[in-house]
């Protein structure tokens, strides 16, 4: 059983400067929750209690908007505020650990941080920036494959040709129901990409990683890539990829950012309807 999850959220969000200079960019609302929660909920549904953040400075209010908020809660609950006092108390039965990450050195780094968190079992890794359609349970068919294989298993989307160079690229091969990654290779240029399949920001790992990011050079920039480590973990064992079947929704960038609040926005029952009347006004505007 997949009881943890590693978040690691020590980024500098510098494409969100100057928000981002002294607010953790994960703490950016989505309506009414900061991108992280998605991910915490989104792990919360397939029954994961067990969360560590790998942070970095300026990161506390992650760690506060986790944590019991006491003068608020009685406030709320004076006043008959029931519904938003459920909505803040919704992680009680959750763990939440915190660890700094001494030094931005890149995603592989981040992920050695968790290895006394881990404990020798396996362990889900969630990039928060990459948020997935919550009616789609992506975690749960990756957690299906990974029982039927106890091997890693990684999300896939296919990208266009054009994006190849931002992402961690496979090629595969289909095997039965699922996919064998065969190779990946971190940011190719369009011409050296085996595929247009992107490995996007859910995991599934064993604690035999730990053994394989030891083994990694610094790339660019002194950064340890996980990219690098899993090619490693490739050439001793199988690697599955899940191709998911759902919307996910870039939240790491300023375009891709306000295109998710706007695909939660037109699903809220409150505020869809008069948020379409709004776009369609506006759109009648530039186009006259």
């Amino acid at each position: 059983m997949i009881r943890k999850a590693v978040l690691p959220v020590a980024g500098l969000g510098t494409r969100f400067l100057p928000a981002t200079k002294a607010s953790p960019k994960e703490m950016l609302p989505i309506l009414d929750k900061p991108i992280i929660q998605y991910a915490v909920e989104e792990a919360k549904k397939v029954g994961i209690q067990d969360f560590l953040f790998i942070t970095g400075k300026h990161k506390r209010a992650i760690e506060d908007h986790f944590d019991k908020a006491y003068e608020l809660e009685e406030r709320l609950r004076n006043s008959g505020k029931l519904e938003l006092l459920h909505k803040i108390n919704c992680f009680e039965n959750l763990n939440f650990a915190f660890i700094r990450q001494k030094e931005p050195r890149g995603l592989g780094d981040a992920i050695m941080y968790a290895k006394p968190f881990v404990n020798n079992e396996p362990f889900v890794v969630i990039l928060s920036d990459d948020v997935i359609d919550p009616e789609y349970p992506v975690l749960q068919d990756m957690i299906s494959i990974y029982e039927k294989t106890k091997t890693p298993v990684v999300a896939l989307e296919e990208v266009p040709w054009s994006e190849v160079s931002r992402y961690g690229i496979v090629s595969v091969e289909k095997e039965g129901e699922n996919y064998l990654i065969k190779d990946m290779i971190e940011k190719p240029e369009q011409s050296q990409a085996p595929s247009n399949l992107a490995i996007i920001g859910r995991y599934i790992l064993t604690p035999d990683i730990f053994r394989y990011l030891e083994k990694v050079e610094p790339g660019k920039g002194g950064e340890i890539q996980l990219t690098d480590a899993m090619r490693l973990l490739l050439q001793d064992t199988k690697i599955y990829g899940y191709v998911i079947k759902c919307k996910r929704f870039d939240a790491g960038e300023k375009l891709g950012y306000i295109k998710t609040i706007l695909e939660f926005a037109l699903r809220d029952p409150e505020i869809s309807k008069d948020l379409i009347k709004f776009l369609k006004e506006k759109a009648q505007s530039i186009c006259s």
